[in-house]
């Protein structure tokens, strides 16, 4: 399990490869000086609810892995997540979806 470190005060656990999607998306987002929204269902432990943050390329971020490898990238899931991050509700983790083990290199 990774983290996403956001500001001093917020720091956030998800799986590496849910984490490696979102380095991307939010990566691209970033790099264009966008900003934007990002919501995520909370775990049952903290409450099993919703989570939204503002993202703007002024905030120090971290993306934070516990393993040594980049996991393998779904573009079908990149893209369904880059769909949302340019809505209005704007980046909205999902489940993945598309054929696992389909790579950007490919």
């Amino acid at each position: 399990m990774g983290k996403l470190l956001y500001g001093p005060a917020i720091e956030v656990i998800f799986d590496d490869r849910v984490l490696a999607h979102l380095q991307l998306v939010i990566g691209l987002k970033l790099r264009r000086g966008e900003s934007f929204f990002f919501s995520w269902r909370d775990e049952q432990s903290v409450g099993d609810g919703r989570s939204v943050i503002w993202l703007d390329p002024s905030i120090p971020l971290v993306f934070r892995y516990n393993g040594g490898r980049m996991p393998r990238i779904n573009r079908e899931w990149l893209e369904v997540m880059t769909q949302s991050s340019n809505s209005a509700q704007g980046l909205q983790l999902t489940e993945e979806v598309g054929a696992l083990g389909r790579t950007t290199e490919e």
